[in-house]
């Protein structure tokens, strides 16, 4: 690949740019923001002009509901020879350009998994899509030419191709990344108009589980109307789990030992479950999800802290799987827990208490 265009310069499209940049590829930028397009061109990401020739490929970087028409329109003009889009929504793009005419051979449909909080030209990255997957749902109509372009793309990204089809695709990312986003936003939704005595209690678990709810409403309004069926499929499934499990909690509160029981079987049933899946989710590199201890350290909110604590962990050899930060209230320190291999986690632990934490295991 020597050129590319890439259609939208926020934050995918841009770090897109920025990734084909790097690596050689003349990048020419375009957007219906001249501040966005005039930034991306600022930090690098390309070229703020109209190629001179057809490019290799057209990356398409706008919203689901635009995906169809902005096709229309490069390949009208005749801006490349193949077009990609990196929307998290394949099915309804493709039924559009259907009816719209467009040319359906020299188009291959994308959706890179990731992504950050921010959104815009300026907080777009070069590494954005290391290492993550990169799904493609090249269509019956695809050629052998645009699906190679579209790899090379992904390579070129330092991504991870994974070949769908465009429903198997909207199906996916309905259960692992739409209705998930939802469930967050709803439990969030709860803290509206808690009392500040309530949120004062918040840790991590709730942090986890709210984390994404704080994404840009406007955007994910398209996303989910343009995927809105599979994602009502997945709450609907779990709606009748959460009536299952409203009625065990129910039993389980029940002066009666016999609806007790019944209600503490209902919930270690859907516990149970939810660890079998848990166990679904893949682990590091893509390998079985390993079981790991915590190891948890409380670490003074100082300059240079978390970088000792490192160096020690590091002098006792001992390789950190994952870690997680729980800010303590009301004092100047946290709570990091260290995810390590069980058979060192002890070791772990006499090291850094010789070495004067206060390993709290």
């Amino acid at each position: 690949m020597r050129t590319a265009a890439v259609v939208g310069t926020g934050l995918i499209g841009t770090s897109v740019a920025l990734a084909l940049t790097a690596r050689g590829v003349t990048v020419y930028l375009r957007d219906r923001d001249s501040t966005a397009v005039q930034t991306a061109a600022a930090m690098g990401a390309g070229l703020e002009a109209t190629p001179p020739e057809p490019v290799d490929l057209a990356v398409l970087a706008v919203p689901p509901g635009r995906v169809a028409e902005t096709l229309r329109l490069v390949q009208a003009e005749r801006l490349a020879l193949g077009y990609t889009d990196v929307a998290s929504v394949k099915e309804q793009p493709l039924r559009e350009m259907a009816e719209l005419g467009c040319e359906a051979t020299c188009y291959i449909g994308g959706h890179p998994l990731a992504g950050r909080e921010r959104s815009g030209p300026l907080a777009a990255r070069a590494d954005l899509f290391d290492g993550r997957p990169w799904v493609l749902t090249p269509s019956a109509e695809t050629d052998t030419e645009t699906l190679n372009r579209a790899l090379e793309l992904v390579s070129l990204c330092r991504a991870v191709p994974v070949v769908m089809a465009p429903r198997d695709h909207d199906h996916a990312v309905a259960l692992v990344s739409h209705a998930p986003h939802l469930v967050s936003a709803l439990m969030a939704a709860r803290l509206e108009h808690a009392q500040d005595t309530d949120t004062r209690l918040a840790g991590q678990g709730v942090r986890d589980v709210t984390r994404i709810a704080g994404s840009d409403p406007r955007l994910w309004i398209d996303i989910l109307g343009a995927n809105a069926n599979a994602v009502a499929d997945v709450l609907a499934g779990l709606a009748t789990d959460l009536d299952t499990v409203v009625g065990a909690l129910r039993s389980l509160g029940a002066e009666d030992e016999a609806k007790r029981e019944l209600g503490s079987r209902g919930v270690e049933a859907l516990l149970r479950r939810g660890n079998a899946g848990h166990g679904r989710i893949p682990g590091k590199h893509g390998q079985p999800a390993a079981r790991y201890e915590a190891v948890p350290v409380v670490v003074p909110d100082r300059p240079g802290e978390l970088a000792r604590l490192f160096a020690d962990v590091g002098r006792a050899e001992v390789n950190i799987e994952d870690i997680r930060i729980d800010h303590a209230q009301g004092r100047p320190a946290g709570l990091v827990e260290l995810q390590v291999d069980p058979r060192r986690a002890e070791a772990l632990t006499t090291a850094l208490r010789a070495g004067g934490w206060t390993v709290q295991r």
